[in-house]
């Protein structure tokens, strides 16, 4: 499902430093930078509260407006986090247009049921929360949708997956994306019952040597 191209509002930054840049989060402002298409870079700052609700819903490209300034298309290229990892601190933008080719990765939305899993014992493994593929960034998909009822066998590869029209896979097509495995408890515990037997029959075999021994 292809999103419509959201604007967010973004002010020049007026300094750089670690200092500044906490002060601006302190104030619900994201610091971040613009740059690409052979453009000198831009510091900027977003409202936070604006962005990451955006990104949550699946948005990869944004119409970045600055008071005074042409409004920017661009991508987000990078976040980076807190050293915690839950929180972010810092967006990268790369200035984009809408009908450029851009590799991305989106996050796979499963749903339906595969038949493996429906067996006694099974256990259902997402191994991959998200697909890298290539298309104009005007199809940047929010999410791609995986139909487990589709799954033949007991794995399913990025290569078996139906993707939107316009999308191109950009991973290996060997890649498992979901996977049915089983346990089996009862066989564990044979499995531990011959082990404790084997380990309490030693004794018995060492003792008969020694009577052997002492017979002698």
């Amino acid at each position: 499902m292809k999103h419509e191209t959201p604007t967010i509002s973004a002010t020049l930054r007026e300094r750089v430093g670690t200092r500044y840049c906490r002060r601006l989060r302190q104030q619900g402002k994201l610091p971040g930078v613009i740059y690409g298409h052979k453009t000198d870079p831009v510091s900027v700052a977003v409202d936070e509260k604006t962005l990451l609700p955006l990104l949550r819903l699946g948005a990869h490209a944004m119409y970045v407006e600055i008071e005074g300034r042409p409004r920017e298309t661009c991508l987000v290229k990078d976040l980076q986090f807190g050293y915690l990892g839950d929180n972010v601190i810092h967006v990268d933008f790369t200035r984009v247009d809408l009908q450029e080719e851009v590799t991305v990765n989106v996050h796979l939305a499963f749903f339906g049921s595969a038949a493996e899993a429906q067996k006694a014992d099974a256990i259902l493994q997402q191994d991959a929360t998200e697909l890298s593929v290539t298309c104009k960034v005007s199809e940047i998909p929010g999410e791609i949708r995986v139909d487990l009822s589709q799954m033949e066998g007991n794995h399913l590869t990025a290569g078996e997956i139906e993707l939107p029209e316009g999308l191109v896979l950009a991973d290996d097509p060997q890649t498992i994306v979901a996977s049915v495995t089983f346990a089996h408890p009862e066989e564990e515990a044979v499995g531990e019952e011959a082990d404790v037997a084997a380990d309490g029959a030693e004794p018995e075999v060492i003792t008969e040597a020694k009577a052997d021994e002492e017979a002698g």
